[in-house]
C-alpha cells in the first residue's frame, strides 16, 4: 500500500473509513469511494484493513491533539 494520509482521501472517502470504523452497514458507504479504498487496501469487503485502521486512528489523534 502507498503513503496515504487522511488529507489525501475526498470527503466521501473518509466518511466510509468512518463509517466502517463506526462498525455501521456497508450500505451507507458510497459506492465509489469503497472502491477507491478497495484499491488503496484500506478496505476488504466490508471492513477496514489494519491500514485503514490506522489511518482513521491517526486522523482522530491529530483532531483531538489539535
Amino acid at each position: 500500500m502507498m503513503d496515504i494520509s487522511w488529507a489525501d482521501l475526498d470527503s466521501d472517502e473518509q466518511r466510509t473509513i468512518a463509517i466502517l470504523g463506526a462498525g455501521l452497514s456497508i450500505e451507507l458507504c458510497d459506492p465509489l469511494a469503497l472502491l477507491t479504498l478497495r484499491r488503496l487496501g484500506l478496505v476488504i469487503g466490508s471492513h477496514l484493513t489494519a491500514a485503514g485502521h490506522n489511518l482513521r486512528r491517526d486522523a482522530i489523534v491529530k483532531s483531538v491533539a489539535g
